[in-house]
């Protein structure tokens, strides 16, 4: 009987069982009456928007985050009917092709509003948009001195305040979180403004994966889980902040992705020749080296030449030379047995051992968000049990 695998020279394995466990897990951590917002903006952090948006909408997740109005079309495409938050930047072309009553658009700016009013108009009913208050991040939303013009603007546009949201600038790259309280002293207050003007069901939503881990403050009525439903603490500094104020590590995020590549390859190298780009390599003995069908196209980065290991029959197996565009080699001169066809694990476990993403991420100078979302999206995504 075949596999989903079989024809495929690299694939990424995404585990139902982990996303579901991380989900339940927020749900138990920010208790049952706050809402859970799943976030698969970026193709899902890398792991596949279709496959991930159907295990959430599945696993009872009350709404799915998104970026851009691409995404809400291929949620749509793909069956998916949770509500969406759009939280990017929308053209007025893009406001009439994606935007309906189950879409809610994170208004940043006045100049949307126009778009979003003609579009209810369309509708003959008002659409729900959600307020950003800029509490000190300097990047998307208005001041908090501003959100009652902006709500009072939206309205007019017949409009429905549904949400008011912030977002954290300093929560992750830090344990000493002051400023982060900062902006949630100013964002109680804009709160209370938009409630003030649209009324006190107003949905308050500020809390990424690190202020739902770490500040009960920060729940309010919805919470917005990114890199954490993927089962990644989002810094070292939010786990320690976890540890210093729990003293145990009493959160078990499950990792949902694996990648993995087949062996294309293998070739016998003298000690002292030369392997890949720039003779940037010489074995100093004679070595096995399996060629594997992946590269920089495919999201491995360059930077992890000659510094990274993959596995192999549940053993390591350093990269050698240069990342190459389609391709990298390993030396498997230490691992018995390796074939033509078998598979390599490049993030993930196989067996006793384990390439995990931060590994990979701080070995190429980035942040596991970024190693993840620059996975392409052309490479085959399976959801395994």
């Amino acid at each position: 009987m075949g596999t989903p695998f079989d024809g495929l020279t690299t694939w990424i394995e995404i585990s139902r069982p982990a996303l579901r466990h991380n989900l339940q897990l927020f749900r138990e951590v920010v208790g049952a009456s706050t809402r859970l917002l799943a976030v698969v903006k970026a193709n899902a952090y890398g792991h596949g928007l279709e496959p991930v948006a159907g295990v959430c909408q599945e696993a009872g997740a009350d709404m799915l985050g998104v970026h851009g109005a691409d995404e809400v079309a291929a949620l749509r495409r793909a069956g998916i009917r949770l509500p969406v938050l759009l939280m990017g930047y929308l053209t007025p072309g893009q406001v009439a092709a994606v935007v309906d009553p189950s879409v809610e658009v994170l208004v940043s700016a006045v100049e949307v509003l126009d778009a979003l009013g003609e579009r209810a108009r369309a509708f003959g009913e008002p659409l729900g948009i959600h307020l950003k208050v800029d509490t000190g991040t300097n990047r998307q939303g208005v001041r908090p001195s501003e959100v009652t013009l902006l709500a009072r603007a939206a309205m007019e546009r017949g409009l429905r305040v549904v949400g008011v949201a912030t977002h954290f600038a300093n929560i992750e790259d830090t344990t000493d979180h002051s400023f982060a309280y900062r902006q949630l002293a100013r964002f109680c207050e804009a709160v209370e403004m938009v409630r003030a003007v649209a009324g006190p069901r107003v949905v308050a939503h500020a809390a990424c994966s690190a202020a739902a881990l770490l500040f009960r403050e920060a729940d309010f009525d919805m919470v917005r889980i990114g890199i954490s439903l993927y089962g990644h603490w989002p810094s070292k500094e939010t786990h320690l902040s976890w540890l210093l104020a729990h003293g145990r590590d009493g959160v078990k995020l499950a990792p949902a992705l694996r990648w993995r590549a087949r062996v294309g390859q293998l070739k016998h190298v003298e000690a002292g020749e030369p392997i890949g780009y720039g003779l940037s390599y010489r074995p100093t003995r004679s070595t096995r080296i399996a060629v594997i069908p992946v590269g920089y196209a495919d999201g491995y980065p360059r930077a992890l030449s000659s510094r990274a290991r993959v596995l192999l029959h549940g053993r390591p197996a350093p990269v050698v030379g240069r990342v190459c565009m389609d391709i990298i080699m390993v030396d498997v001169t230490d691992v018995d047995g390796v074939r033509v066809g078998d598979v390599a694990t490049l993030i993930g476990r196989d067996g006793e051992e384990r390439v995990t993403v931060e590994e990979l991420a701080e070995l190429a100078g980035t942040i596991n968000y970024e190693l993840l979302a620059r996975l392409s999206p052309l490479v085959p995504r399976i959801l395994v049990e």
